[in-house]
Parts: structure tokens; C-alpha cells; sequence
């Protein structure tokens, strides 16, 4: 992780880009691995840590209608996150990470270890989703989470 965080601050910088992240269930952990990067001053220019909904709704502009038809945690979700994120920081890259990190309040639809994420970047939005699953624990989803997180980052500048 922390070579990939590296390489990340190292590249970005080099390009010129800049990023932000906007995250729920991993509360700051991927501006935190940026963030040790010595340098990461120079791409990283902010971090949305939007738990609960009505953060969503305030700081990235997540659509009230769409959180209450699909939950916080979804496809649809998460990419408003990043595309919010995106625009009010205005960055050149913006990933958000939105799931269930356990151990409870997951269901059948939405298991825990559930996440979804997204990655806007000038050349539109990906979206990718992980089933971590249980086994893993809460500390063990919100970990891979960053991984994933950081390897948005590094494909939407083709790392």
C-alpha cells in the first residue's frame, strides 16, 4: 500500500494532477496513506469524510431522492460521491468509498463487506464494487478498501 501511495504522490505530481477523496466507511483512511507520503502537499488537496448521509448530502451534493431510493451504499451513490467530490474540491481526480465495513448492519441485498467505489477523472467516472465479506473484519474490509481506493487513483492516471 505504501509503495502504491508513493508511486500515486510521485505521478500526480509530475502531471500536474490533483486529488481529493470522499469517504465513508474507511473515515479518512485513503487521505491518511496519501497523506504519508512526504510530498503528498503537492497532489493532495482535500479529504471529504461523509459517514453519516446528511454528510453526503452537505459537503459532496449526493442527491437526497437517489440516497432514499438506493442507499448509501450502491453504484449510484458512490459515484455521485466521487463526481461531487470532484467538482467542490476542484480537482483533477476524486475516489469515494462507500459500504459496509461490519460487523453489523449488513442484510441479504447488502452484505457486510460490501463496497462500492468510484473514481471521476477527466475522462469520465468508473465505478467498481467488492465483497469483502465478514471473515475479514471490520478493520480487514476498511484496509482492502483503500487498496482498491488507491488503485482508482493509480488507473485513472494509468500508473
Amino acid at each position: 500500500m505504501a509503495a502504491l501511495a508513493r508511486a500515486l504522490v510521485e505521478r500526480y505530481a509530475a502531471a500536474g494532477w490533483t486529488l481529493g477523496t470522499v469517504e465513508s466507511c474507511t473515515g479518512g483512511l485513503v487521505a491518511g496513506a496519501i497523506t504519508d507520503v512526504a510530498g503528498s502537499s503537492a497532489v493532495l488537496d482535500r479529504g471529504f469524510v461523509t459517514y453519516s448521509n446528511q454528510a453526503k448530502i452537505d459537503l459532496v451534493g449526493v442527491d437526497p431522492a437517489a440516497l432514499a431510493a438506493r442507499g448509501a451504499v450502491s453504484e449510484t451513490i458512490a459515484r455521485q460521491m466521487a463526481e461531487g467530490g470532484r467538482a467542490r474540491a476542484g480537482v483533477t481526480v476524486a475516489v469515494s468509498v462507500t459500504g459496509i465495513a461490519g460487523p453489523g448492519g449488513g442484510s441479504a441485498a447488502k452484505p457486510v463487506g460490501l463496497v462500492h467505489f468510484a473514481c471521476a477523472s477527466p475522462s469520465g467516472t468508473v465505478h467498481r464494487e467488492e465483497r469483502f465479506g465478514g471473515l475479514l473484519g471490520r478493520s480487514g474490509v476498511r484496509k482492502a478498501s483503500v487498496v482498491v481506493a488507491l488503485e482508482l487513483l493509480a488507473n485513472a492516471l494509468q500508473i
